[in-house]
């Protein structure tokens, strides 16, 4: 299908160019979002003929997002999830999940500015691309952990990993002072007398 954009699209083309698209990708896409019509001449005279708003209207857009991005980029945002001791999630954070996180630290942001290849399944920090505007994009983090004070351990350099080590390590060091404690209490008891028992003395022990 040809369209005609009506704004810059990444990676097809600039506002008022005529391209050629899957017809899927702009029956469920370019054209529902309003960033394309179809090229047919009465929509490319009405894009003429509207040309210059659009462009005003792409210009204002453009400087918001550009405000807006000096808020967003570069930030850290926290995401609870349960996971096993590996790392892996039980399920996935998605978009809607990343654009909530960053919502709840003041920034708002729709899920279909966030760009995923593939939803996050696994514990850490993941760098995700947020378009803000089609020539306006940022990078943000999104730190998912099992706990707020995992997330700080995490943000501090430290891997799951790292942290299932220094746990373990943690754990061994409780049980050793336990035996050493053990062994001393054992250590401090006194030595019973077999007279305080009742029984006889041999006479070659005193």
């Amino acid at each position: 299908m040809q369209v005609i954009l009506l704004e810059r699209v990444a990676k097809l083309g600039q506002m008022g160019e005529v391209v050629n698209v899957k017809d899927g990708y702009a029956r469920n896409f370019l054209l529902p979002q309003g960033k394309a019509l179809r090229a047919s001449e009465a929509n490319i005279t009405r894009f003429e003929t509207e040309r210059a708003q659009l462009e005003a209207r792409n210009i204002q857009a453009r400087k918001e997002a550009e405000k807006l991005s000096g808020s967003l980029d570069g930030t850290s945002h926290v995401v609870i999830r349960s996971a096993s001791d590996s790392g892996a999630l039980y399920g996935s954070v998605t978009t809607r999940d990343i654009a909530e996180a960053a919502t709840a630290s003041g920034v708002t942001i729709d899920r279909k500015q966030v760009v995923l290849d593939a939803p996050i399944k696994t514990l850490g920090l993941h760098g995700v691309t947020v378009v803000l505007h089609p020539e306006v994009e940022v990078q943000v983090t999104i730190n998912v952990a099992r706990s707020n004070e995992e997330a700080e351990l995490q943000a501090s350099g430290k891997t799951i990993q790292e942290l299932a080590a220094e746990e373990e390590a943690a754990a061994e060091f409780e049980i050793a002072e336990l035996f050493d404690d053990v062994g001393a209490a054992a250590g401090d008891e006194d030595v019973i007398d077999p007279r305080d028992l009742g029984g006889s003395v041999d006479p070659r022990d005193t």
